[in-house]
């Protein structure tokens, strides 16, 4: 692993199903010593290894922040992605020996707030779990709202409702139970911080309606690991380094740098930590930007790449790597 992502070794402790595309899985120390503290909201990134291929994939850590016996994660099935949830879902077993990083959060709670508004949808329930945990253990006010497709597929929301009651309350897409958003941002008392994790669309769908209702930007708190996307192979020559790499169909441009042994740093490997960002030195071509760090301006601007999740279309690509 990279520059910022030392390393843990860890063996799984126990597999749960959880419902039919979840599953919880769990890991300690293999040394027996307790883990890393972390806060809720934080993420560890697992580094599979599948034959002589490794993925490198960030979960967030679902346990409380007040138990490091374990760490816990929740992976959701992705039958057409990369391979990497259908690795942990078909390979991983108790007593695997795995390795994952030290806790990064780039989703943590504003403890300086009066009141926590957290807004979740499908698989985006797990950092709210430790998120959660953390405030009820510090006497922390918070709301939280939590919208999936069915019952059954509602991830710990019946253990969210045991533990908290009234203050979480469920949609479901097939009973057409929808958040009443903007009467619920507009009906928040002062010094009330918003949190939303979940798929793309409901993330920028709560952050422009907060916008468009008068919420400060430094109280919107929002997480979103974009996946890398497969796409045509393609070439890129690393200046610095002296090298040309071929990106795979179903590689990513971190991956392949890595492949090929320049390092690269990077602390979520989902487009948001601006970490691995790269500038370029020279293109003929057109960049597929994926990632969440870097502006509009940065895109048009072709001056800069970020390579755990962009890709690249075109004659040449070169990068100041």
């Amino acid at each position: 692993m990279s520059t910022g992502t030392t390393k843990l070794d860890v063996v799984v402790s126990d597999v749960v199903p959880v419902n039919e595309l979840v599953t919880r899985f769990h890991f300690r120390r293999r040394d027996g010593e307790l883990l890393p503290t972390f806060s809720g909201g934080a993420h560890v990134v697992v580094e599979m290894r599948d034959g002589d291929r490794t993925r490198l994939n960030p979960y967030s850590l679902m346990g409380s922040p007040l138990d490091t016996r374990e760490y816990t994660i929740s992976v959701r099935r992705d039958d057409v992605g990369r391979g990497g949830s259908l690795f942990m879902h078909r390979s991983v077993n108790p007593g695997l020996e795995m390795v994952v990083s030290y806790p990064v959060n780039l989703f943590s709670l504003d403890l300086r707030a009066k009141k926590h508004l957290m807004l979740a949808g499908g698989i985006g329930i797990t950092p709210f779990m430790a998120q959660t945990a953390q405030l009820a253990g510090s006497g922390g006010n918070f709301e939280l709202h939590y919208t999936c497709r069915t019952a059954s597929l509602g991830t710990y929301a019946d253990v969210l409702q045991e533990r908290y009651g009234r203050r979480v309350r469920l949609y479901h897409d097939d009973r057409d139970e929808r958040i009443e958003l903007d009467r619920l941002l507009s009906s928040q008392p002062l010094g009330t911080h918003l949190y939303v994790c979940g798929p793309t669309g409901m993330i920028n769908w709560v952050r422009e309606r907060a916008a468009a209702l008068g919420w400060p930007a430094e109280t919107v708190h929002y997480e979103h690991f974009a996946a890398p996307q497969p796409g045509l192979p393609f070439d890129v020559t690393l200046a610095v380094s002296g090298k040309t790499i071929r990106v795979g169909e179903q590689q990513s441009l971190l991956e392949a740098m890595e492949a090929a042994g320049v390092d690269p740093p990077y602390l979520c490997r989902g487009g948001v930590c601006g970490q691995c960002e790269t500038n370029v030195v020279s293109y003929d071509g057109k960049f597929i930007h994926n990632d969440h760090w870097l502006s509009e301006e940065d895109h048009r601007s072709g001056c800069k790449i970020m390579p755990c999740v962009s890709r690249f279309e075109g004659k040449s690509l070169v990068l100041e790597r």
